[in-house]
């Protein structure tokens, strides 16, 4: 029977309506917080999406071989992209297959200062292992650490050359490019007993086709701190036979200096005939370091 008034509905009836209104407000509120984290309702662009991650390293370009750069744990040489811009030039020296053509390499050409042969086919440890396959594992495993820096780097050979190139052409190679830095990677062949690595710094010299004297101040800075970022990354002293201590040799009798442009040096990374040198050389986690020794010496040079 109705008084013409609206009674209140049961109390179980509107339990029910209270929990039907409060599951609506939850899926409501629910599916406006996905909508936002997806980039929309005018938040930020890529709101609530996680950052992309920088591709990891791939640690090596494939022909270092076994414990190629990036696997002694050993981390980045520098910031990402500090080297942005710049040109390296990384001369391995020799090349693997000089010792089959000792004519052509035998081959003089003008230093500048002097005529001397085209190339050489390099030392070796006792145990046959080549200077040439040394720097052309040494100069991927650098090339790639300064690649993941952001630096351009160009090769004077890469074991694809039936011989040399010789030294004019090596330093040829480094002008055209106008590096910022040029390296050329060796291993001395001297006595047993004589250790450590040295560093070799172009003298001043102009003569014929050879002119020294811009680079000769720029190629020491570059000689400085590639030797004391080597000694810091392998734990190798400096050449206890060249240099009276200090890591640095000045010469004037190499090609690959007397003719270059642009600020370069040689470094010679060890002694190949003594047997605790040839140890480091010969082991690949040892080269690691020494590439990443380079690369921090190179990008110091390039950034101060």
């Amino acid at each position: 029977m109705s008084n013409g008034s609206t009674l209140p509905p049961p109390r179980r009836l509107r339990g029910t309506l209270l929990v039907i209104a409060a599951a609506v407000v939850v899926v409501g509120l629910g599916g406006w917080l996905f909508w936002r984290s997806s980039g929309h309702g005018g938040g930020p662009p890529g709101a609530g999406q996680p950052a992309p991650s920088r591709p990891a390293a791939n640690g090596t370009d494939g022909t270092a071989g076994p414990g190629g750069a990036g696997h002694d744990g050993a981390g980045k040489s520098g910031p990402h992209g500090s080297l942005k811009g710049k040109v390296v030039v990384i001369d391995p020296g020799h090349n693997p297959h000089n010792r089959d053509h000792g004519q052509e390499i035998a081959r003089q050409v003008d230093i500048g200062n002097d005529r001397k042969e085209c190339d050489t086919t390099g030392t070796s440890t006792n145990d046959g292992y080549a200077e040439a396959s040394f720097t052309l594992d040494l100069a991927r495993r650098a090339r790639t650490l300064l690649q993941d820096a952001g630096a351009k780097v160009v090769f004077t050979q890469n074991g694809d050359r039936p011989y040399g190139p010789c030294v004019d052409e090596r330093a040829a190679i480094g002008n055209k490019a106008h590096a910022d830095a040029a390296l050329s990677l060796h291993a001395d062949g001297s006595g047993a007993g004589n250790r450590g690595f040295h560093v070799i710094l172009p003298a001043r010299v102009t003569d014929g086709p050879a002119d020294t004297a811009s680079i000769v101040a720029p190629s020491k800075q570059l000689g400085k701190r590639l030797a004391g970022r080597f000694r810091a990354a392998t734990g190798s002293a400096p050449s206890n036979y060249i240099g009276q201590g200090t890591g640095l040799d000045v010469r004037s009798d190499l090609g690959g200096l007397n003719l270059s442009t642009v600020p370069k040096v040689f470094i010679e990374c060890g002694n190949m005939r003594d047997p605790k040198d040839a140890a480091q050389l010969t082991d690949p986690r040892w080269r690691q370091k020494a590439a990443r020794g380079i690369t921090e010496g190179i990008t110091d040079f390039l950034t101060h």
